[in-house]
């Protein structure tokens, strides 16, 4: 009981004084090692003790020795070779000890179970708190991992999206190729068409000139009589023809 007032005592000490402070700033001064992020193991509960402050360990190191009684027996040699030395004297301050230790123990004996429970309820909630930081920070942890997989999964991906990206791109310059293949395909025939129509129409000019010429000189080469003669010639074979459809009809 008295082990665990001691502990709270020290450890609101150690956060509110600045002599605490000093203590915890030395204390760290002197760990010249890299601080280990490992979670910190609970200290051990204390063992058994008699009479409030003698070590159980003790009864058991000189029981084999000294039998039952050897501790109380040591312990009271030991006091009485203390006193009968002289090495201790009693004065006002051992009994102002006395009475204050016969204080302290009356009040353990009636108020340690309550102080006892209600420092062992307190330390119970930091602990149930500690868990519920650990188990949030654990439940982050594991979807930040969670999250991370899916990450490395579409990391993953990526090169197949990349090889996607590539081929679009590859097709997008042959399509991009082939147009300009066929716009300059389409270019060069229509200029081809072009001289090709520009070498009929010149052909063409040409007959047509030739023929108006030659059937100008034609022309200008039959005299009045030829036309006359050929006029004529023209008549009685339209009259030979007509006699000849009138024969064939009455027939």
């Amino acid at each position: 009981m008295l082990s665990r007032v001691i502990a709270v005592s020290a450890s609101s000490l150690k956060s509110t004084a600045p002599l605490g402070a000093g203590l915890i700033q030395a204390s760290r001064s002197l760990h010249t090692s890299s601080p280990s992020l490992a979670p910190v193991p609970a200290l051990p509960e204390g063992g058994k003790v008699r009479h409030g402050f003698v070590p159980e360990e003790l009864f058991q190191l000189l029981y084999p020795k000294t039998g039952a009684t050897g501790p109380y027996m040591l312990g009271t040699g030991l006091s009485i070779w203390l006193l009968s030395k002289e090495l201790y004297v009693i004065n006002h301050e051992t009994i102002a000890a006395i009475t204050i230790g016969t204080v302290l123990v009356l009040a353990v004996k009636k108020y340690g179970q309550s102080i006892a429970s209600a420092i062992d309820k307190i330390e119970d909630d930091k602990v149930a708190l500690i868990e519920e930081v650990k188990n949030e920070y654990m439940a982050c942890y594991v979807d930040a991992i969670e999250e991370e997989k899916k990450e490395q999964w579409r990391v993953e991906g990526r090169s197949m999206l990349f090889d996607a990206k590539r081929n679009n791109v590859s097709m997008l310059l042959e399509t991009n190729y082939r147009e300009r293949l066929h716009h300059a395909n389409h270019e060069v025939k229509r200029r081809l068409d072009y001289q090709l129509a520009l070498q009929h129409l010149k052909v063409r000019m040409e007959k047509e000139h030739m023929v108006n010429w030659v059937e100008k000189n034609v022309v200008g080469s039959i005299t009045a009589q030829q036309e006359q003669e050929s006029i004529a010639k023209c008549i009685s074979d339209l009259n030979v023809l007509a006699k000849n459809i009138k024969a064939k009809a009455t027939a």
